[in-house]
């Protein structure tokens, strides 16, 4: 795919409401995914139970925005190819996630503020929000980064993101964090404060520390990862030979599809 034949994907996106006392919510994951794990998808539904519990959002669509090959991250495969390990696992597991691929093919690293504003505009702009539960109007869409521990850590960082950029994701737009074990998230909050209503902080009932980097670790030794991501990307990965080594040499060849 390329920019000329990008459509913007919103076959999953709830087009009316079920609560019109609530807020309609899309969640938007940035990252690598290379490979894309179970813990990348247990965050969607982390999130969606927090939302209906503890806010009063309403989760109306999520989606997966791979970053493009610009970002030059080690164990970086291809974007076609994460694109497609994405589409894959939303296929399999849920009936809401989504996966756009319009990060993906930019020529140029996209900083995380610009893939939001993307949504805000395709979500809100393009397609005028959703309906409200009556029918009787339309109601704009509040789009919300999805993300792990790691990133706040990141952000809570002196220099790490520029001020403009941290003032647009967490105040324009907000985020739901993860725990994740080993991320002190009260010491990275404390550099946070300006934004602290815009963001909610997830815990894990359930501990999950499975990561991309993991993963290839164990392709590369050669040992299974069968329960670790879903199946239909453990397939794709074996076919398209993805993970022998860290350098991802298969830039070039077009992935094997079934």
């Amino acid at each position: 795919m390329t920019l000329a034949n990008y459509r913007f994907p919103s076959h999953r996106l709830r087009r009316q409401q079920q609560d019109s006392d609530r807020i309609p919510l899309v969640l938007v994951a940035c990252g690598s995914f290379s490979p894309i794990t179970f813990l990348h998808l247990r965050m969607f539904e982390m999130a969606n139970d927090y939302a209906r519990m503890n806010t009063n959002f309403e989760v109306v669509g999520g989606y997966l925005s791979p970053v493009s090959d610009a970002y030059k991250k080690a164990g970086l495969a291809p974007s076609i190819h994460r694109v497609r390990m994405c589409e894959l696992a939303a296929e399999e597991t849920s009936n809401w996630l989504m996966v756009d691929p319009w990060e993906a093919i930019q020529p140029e690293y996209s900083p995380t503020a610009s893939v939001l504003d993307h949504f805000e505009y395709e979500i809100n702009g393009v397609l005028g929000g959703i309906q409200s539960a009556d029918g009787q109007s339309r109601r704009p869409v509040k789009i919300m980064l999805l993300a792990g521990a790691d990133l706040i850590s990141t952000m809570s960082s002196p220099g790490v993101w520029a001020e403009k950029d941290l003032d647009h994701i967490l105040g324009s737009f907000g985020a739901m964090i993860v725990e994740r074990s080993g991320t002190d998230m009260e010491d990275a909050l404390a550099n946070l404060k300006p934004w602290e209503e815009n963001i909610c902080v997830i815990q894990q009932m359930i501990q999950n520390d499975v990561s991309s980097t993991k993963i290839r670790l164990l392709l590369k030794r050669d040992l299974s990862i069968t329960y670790l991501i879903p199946s239909p990307v453990i397939e794709y990965i074996t076919e398209n030979q993805l993970y022998k080594n860290e350098d991802t040499k298969s830039k070039d060849k077009q992935p094997i599809t079934k």
